[in-house]
C-alpha cells in the first residue's frame, strides 16, 4: 500500500503549479520570518493568552524535536529517495529565500547521490512540527486553531509528493506527534496549577489555567 499511494501521489498526479507549492510548503526557511514576525507581533499584541499560546507551542517543539531525533535515529528507516529512484522537486537557490517562489523549479529522479543527504524518514520532521503547532492552537484558539490542521494535512501530503516521506511515515507521525503534544501540554498545565500560585504577581489569580489563557 506503501508503494501504491507514494507512486500515485510522487509520480502520477503532479502537476507544475503543484510542484511550486509543495516544495514551497516544505522548505521551513521561507516561512521562518513571517511566523517569526507574527509570533511577535501576537506576543506583544495578543495579551496573556497569546503568550502563553507562544510559550507552549515553543516548549512543544522543543520537547518533540528531541523525541523525533531520538526515534529517528533507533528506527532508522530509509526515505523513499534512499531506497527507489522517486521523482524530486528542487527549489533554485535565491536571496532572500522567498525570492525562490518566482524561479521555476528543477525536477529530477533520485539517485545514489541521494542516499546520504538526508537522515531517516519515521517521524517526519515536518509534520511532527506542524501537529504539534495545530494541537496548540486549537486548545488555545478552539475553532479558529482548527484552521492550522489546513497546513498540517498540506504539509504531509508535500512531504510525501516530494519523495522524502512514506505515506505511512506521514500518518503515523500526526498521531505520535498529537500524543506527545497533548502530554506535554498536561505537563504544563500541572505545572502551572502548583507553581503558579506561588507567584507575587497576581498573574495565576487572574490566570488559574494556562490552556485557557
Amino acid at each position: 500500500m506503501d508503494q501504491t499511494v507514494l507512486h500515485l501521489i510522487n509520480q502520477q498526479w503532479t502537476d507544475s503549479a503543484l510542484d511550486l507549492f509543495m516544495a514551497a510548503l516544505s522548505d521551513s526557511a521561507i516561512w521562518q520570518p513571517v511566523l517569526i514576525g507574527l509570533a511577535l507581533v501576537a506576543a506583544a499584541l495578543g495579551g496573556f493568552k497569546a503568550r502563553a499560546c507562544i510559550f507552549c507551542i515553543l516548549f512543544s517543539l522543543l520537547v518533540v524535536t528531541q523525541v523525533t531525533n531520538a526515534l529517528k535515529s533507533a528506527i532508522n528507516r530509509s526515505r523513499p529517495k534512499q531506497a527507489q529512484s522517486v521523482r524530486l522537486v528542487e527549489l533554485q537557490k535565491a536571496r532572500p529565500k522567498f525570492m525562490t517562489l518566482f524561479k521555476k523549479p528543477m525536477i529530477r529522479f533520485s539517485d545514489a547521490s541521494d542516499h546520504n543527504r538526508s537522515g531517516p524518514s519515521f517521524p517526519s520532521g515536518h509534520v511532527t512540527n506542524n501537529t504539534a503547532a495545530a494541537v496548540c492552537l486549537t486548545l488555545f484558539y478552539r475553532k479558529r486553531g482548527w484552521l492550522y490542521w489546513i497546513v498540517v494535512v498540506a504539509v504531509g501530503y508535500s512531504r510525501i509528493y516530494l519523495g522524502a516521506h512514506w505515506p505511512s511515515d506521514v500518518i503515523a507521525t500526526f498521531f505520535l506527534a498529537a500524543g506527545e503534544t497533548l502530554i506535554i501540554l498536561a505537563a504544563l498545565q500541572w505545572t502551572w496549577k502548583h507553581a503558579g500560585r506561588k507567584w507575587p504577581s497576581g498573574v495565576f489569580a487572574r490566570h488559574p489555567s494556562l490552556l485557557a489563557g
